[in-house]
């Protein structure tokens, strides 16, 4: 049912990457929390890593809203369910605010999800080698689409207090409030390596420090009570929330017994890789599987020498295996333990370091050898937007399941594919990738199952088989 949703909310943008937007959102998120609110984070784009601070400086999951890998569709509902009963939500844009998928317009970029969203942008603008010139830059992004509402600047990296007055004195002859100035401040900074940010889990003491700094750099530097009246002026979000178990009910069909629902005995345990190796996760995944009727329980392949008691399914997401490939390949017990569980044909979701995970080896170092295949380390990146289909039957998909999703790694795997490979890419270049095997369905496409419950409903229904 579609509801009118007065949801105060605000979409953190920049002309280009690298201009501070994760310093001023999750700065943001953690001043008005630090201020009693209830602040809901998201981050537009298929990004792991920043969520992960944004649930840090907030308390909430971070949440992603993707209008690639999900579809336009999904960004106002997805957005509503993680907002649900909050005072103010925020949104990390991705890229420049224009920037979106490759060759396809708008779409995927934060201006799209700022007008899915009809939300007013604040434009964190990097003023460190310019003076006069912002106002040009700013009108620019201001007027190139009409419908992006441009309510205001944050200035950051700014020298000086007469850096500062230049700049104020540019912005207002053309007309654009300054809702911030935040000087330079390397203290603060979140260390960074191959693939963007540490991620919360490897340094997470360090994290909530800098989260401090963070929002007390905001707090003297910004004007919250100007930002959060700028959030109050965006208009009631008309949609229908999100939720999980609505999501796995096909239109006009009742939605299926839960496994283990019905008195047909305890739910299945689906166990989900956690720790600092293996820290990419999307919430709605572990909702969706819930709703589906199993029980998440999260492991670290780290420390933790067995599998969770009962495990009937096992996800192994995105993450850092190849940092911690001495300490993964000491990990003996839980290797035998995983490969034990696929042996069996228990399913097995791996999504990128999952499946340098179930590899004979990594960058020599010996992991599950639950696949006939070796990864190692690369010089190239390999990033961007897939779309894909199904050729292998698996307990993830049938063959012919459509599914957009995204690559972002420096490791290759050799071979590719196995000789029931996971996917066929459509686009942006034809080829088969990953591996289906008994239970097994091992890939370096990161998906997002809100855009396909059925994925999420097909496993767990799986997972209760294997019980």
């Amino acid at each position: 049912m579609v509801t009118s949703l007065p949801i105060p909310r605000l979409v953190i943008a920049a002309p280009s990457s690298g201009s501070g937007k994760t310093t001023v959102a999750t700065g943001l998120m953690a001043a008005f929390s630090e201020r009693g609110l209830a602040v809901s984070p998201h981050k537009a784009g298929p990004d792991y890593i920043d969520p992960g601070y944004h649930a840090l400086a907030t308390g909430r999951p971070g949440r992603n809203l993707d209008a690639f890998m999900c579809g336009p569709e999904l960004v106002a509902p997805l957005f509503a369910h993680g907002a649900s009963g909050c005072d103010l939500a925020i949104v990390e844009g991705v890229m420049g605010l224009y920037d979106g998928a490759a060759g396809r317009g708008e779409l995927a970029s934060t201006a799209q999800v700022a007008k899915l969203l009809r939300a007013p942008v604040v434009l964190v603008v990097d003023a460190s080698s310019q003076s006069r010139s912002v106002a040009a830059l700013v009108h620019g992004f201001a007027s190139f689409d009409p419908q992006v509402r441009l309510g205001g600047v944050i200035l950051n990296k700014v020298g000086s207090d007469r850096h500062e007055a230049m700049l104020r004195e540019a912005l207002e002859e053309a007309g654009m409030p300054v809702l911030g100035v935040l000087r330079r401040a390397p203290q603060v900074a979140a260390p960074s390596r191959h693939l963007g940010l540490v991620p919360v889990a490897e340094r997470r003491s360090d994290a909530l420090s800098s989260v401090a700094a963070l929002a007390d750099q905001v707090r003297a530097g910004c004007d919250l009570e100007a930002l959060m009246a700028l959030a109050r002026t965006a208009p009631a979000l008309e949609c229908e929330p999100w939720s999980p178990e609505r999501a796995l009910t096909p239109r006009g069909v009742a939605a299926p017994p839960a496994p283990g629902a019905g008195g047909s005995g305890p739910r299945p345990v689906i166990a989900v890789a956690g720790g600092p190796a293996f820290t990419f996760s999307y919430a709605e995944h572990a909702e969706l599987l819930t709703a589906a009727g199993a029980e998440v329980v999260t492991f670290d392949p780290l420390r933790d020498e067995a599998l969770p008691d009962g495990t009937t399914g096992l996800v192994i997401g995105g993450g850092f295996p190849e940092v911690y490939a001495p300490e993964l390949a000491a990990n003996a017990p839980l290797r035998k333990a995983v490969a034990a569980f696929a042996e069996t044909g228990g399913p097995v979701a791996a999504e990128c370091a999952g499946l340098l995970y179930l590899a004979r080896s990594l960058d020599g170092k010996p992991m599950c050898g639950v696949l006939d295949a070796d990864a190692r380390m690369s010089e190239r990146l390999t990033l961007g937007y897939r779309e894909a289909v199904a050729v292998s039957d698996s307990a993830l998909a049938v063959t012919g399941t459509r599914l957009r999703g995204h690559e972002f790694h420096r490791t290759v795997i050799e071979p590719g594919a196995g000789s029931a490979p996971a996917w066929g890419f459509t686009h942006p270049e034809r080829r088969v990738e990953g591996f289906v095997r008994q239970g097994v369905h091992a890939s370096y496409l990161h998906t997002h199952w809100a855009a396909e419950p059925s994925v999420a409903l097909r496993f767990a229904e799986a997972a209760a088989r294997a019980r």
